[in-house]
C-alpha cells in the first residue's frame, strides 16, 4: 500500500479480512487474533486445535495425531481458504500451519516463526530443511520475535522482508507489585511442563539451593501444565520438596499476574527458544529473571543471570546469589520493568504489525 497507513481507520478496515492459521488453544494465537479484531480487522482462524474465541470464525481441520498428518490436510486447508476468501493469510508456526498456508497459494501470505520450527525442526532431517526453505520463499512477509529467528530466516534467502515483531506484554495487566509486600522468597516458572522447558532441571536446582540456604523460606511455583506432570510430581516427592513446590497448572492472565505479584525471581531455562512471552511478562512485573544462555535471551537478560542449558548446579548458584542478596534481585527486577516499558509493550508491537499488514494491501 503506497498511502500512509494513518488514513486507514478502524471503520475502513472492517472490509479487510485476515485468515490466521494456528492453534486456537494457544494463548499467543488468541492474543494475536483479539489484538487485530480490536484494530478493526475481520479475523478468521484455520485450526487443528479449536477452542472458542469471541468474534473469530473458526474452520476446523481434522485432528493431527502424528507429524505426517500435516501433509494430508492440504485439501481441507485449501477448501477453507477458498470459502473464506481472505485478503491476507497469516500462518503461525512454519513447519505445520505454515506448510498448509503455503499450499493454499493465496497472497499476500505472512509467515511467523515461533522458535523451534525454525531453530530446531529444520535440522532434524535434510528434507525438513528443504521444506522450511520452500515455505519461507512463498511468503510475502516473514516475522520472528527475536534477532536469532530473523537471522535464521534470512539464511534461507527468502524473497520477502523479515521483521522482528515481539509478542509483547499487556502492561496494564502485567505490572510490578510493591517489592516490600512480597513475603519470603517465591520463585516462579511460567513454562509448560514439556521436555524442552527443562522443569526437572529447575526442580533439581531448587533442591540444591534449599540445601545451601536452610534458613531461607524458598517457595517454587510451577505454572503451565503439560505431559510431564506425573514425572515432575514424582521428582518433587522424591526430593522431599512437596511442602515447598506448588503445581498451579495452566492459568489465565489474571491468575498468572496474581502469582507473579507474590514472586521475586522467575526462571526460564529451555533447551531452545525464541523470545519467551513468559519471560517478558515476568520482566514487566519487576521480577529478577534467570534464563538459559540462548541467543534470544541474551537480547533481554544480563550475562550474570544466564546459565548453561541443563546445568542444575549453575542454576542453583544463581538462585542462591539472588536469594542471599535481596537488593541485587530487586535492582534486576527494576531494570527488567524499565526495559519492557521501552521495548516490550504489546500495543506498540501489534500497532507495528497492523502497519505491516496494511502495507500488504492493494
Amino acid at each position: 500500500m503506497q498511502n500512509s497507513p494513518a488514513w486507514l481507520g478502524a471503520d475502513a478496515l472492517n472490509s479487510w479480512h485476515i485468515c490466521l492459521f494456528g492453534d486456537a488453544n494457544s494463548p499467543h494465537t488468541r492474543r494475536w487474533a483479539l489484538e487485530m479484531r480490536a484494530r478493526g480487522w475481520r479475523v478468521s482462524l484455520v485450526t487443528a486445535r479449536p477452542e472458542p474465541l469471541d468474534g473469530v470464525e473458526q474452520r476446523i481441520l481434522p485432528p493431527m495425531r502424528r507429524q505426517a498428518d500435516w501433509l494430508l490436510r492440504v485439501a481441507d486447508a485449501q477448501h477453507h481458504v477458498r470459502e473464506l476468501a481472505p485478503d491476507i493469510v497469516h500462518a503461525h508456526y512454519l513447519t505445520s500451519y505454515g506448510y498448509l498456508a503455503a499450499r493454499c497459494n493465496r497472497h499476500p501470505l505472512v509467515m511467523t516463526a515461533w522458535g523451534s520450527d525454525l531453530l530446531v525442526t529444520p535440522h532434524t532431517r535434510p528434507w525438513m530443511r528443504w521444506l522450511t526453505g520452500w515455505i519461507l520463499r512463498r511468503a510475502d512477509l516473514i516475522t520472528g520475535d527475536s534477532a536469532s529467528l530473523v537471522e535464521a530466516a534470512r539464511q534461507y534467502r527468502p524473497r520477502a522482508p523479515v521483521h522482528e515483531i515481539h509478542w509483547g506484554v499487556d502492561r496494564a495487566r502485567f505490572a510490578p507489585a510493591p517489592w516490600e509486600h512480597k513475603d519470603g522468597l517465591h520463585i516462579v516458572s511460567l513454562r509448560a511442563w514439556e521436555p524442552n522447558y527443562q522443569i526437572a532441571t529447575l526442580i533439581e536446582a531448587f533442591a540444591l539451593a534449599r540445601q545451601q540456604l536452610p534458613g531461607v523460606p524458598l517457595q517454587l511455583h510451577l505454572l503451565g501444565g503439560g505431559s510431564l506432570e506425573p514425572a515432575l510430581r514424582a521428582q518433587v516427592q522424591a526430593l522431599g520438596l512437596a511442602p515447598s513446590v506448588a503445581f498451579h497448572g495452566r492459568l489465565d492472565d489474571a491468575g498468572m499476574a496474581a502469582v507473579l505479584a507474590r514472586c521475586k525471581i522467575s526462571v526460564t531455562v529451555p533447551a531452545s527458544d525464541a523470545t519467551s512471552v513468559a519471560m517478558l511478562e515476568s520482566m514487566a512485573c519487576g521480577l529478577a529473571v534467570v534464563a538459559s544462555d540462548l541467543p534470544a535471551n541474551r537480547q533481554w537478560i544480563t550475562p550474570e543471570l544466564l546459565v548453561p542449558v541443563r546445568d542444575a548446579q549453575a542454576l542453583a548458584q544463581v538462585l542462591q546469589r539472588l536469594a542471599s542478596d535481596d537488593a541485587q534481585a530487586r535492582q534486576a527486577g527494576e531494570r527488567n520493568a524499565e526495559r519492557i516499558a521501552l521495548d516490550g509493550d504489546r500495543k506498540a508491537q501489534m500497532d507495528r504489525m497492523d502497519w505491516l499488514y496494511q502495507e500488504l494491501l492493494p
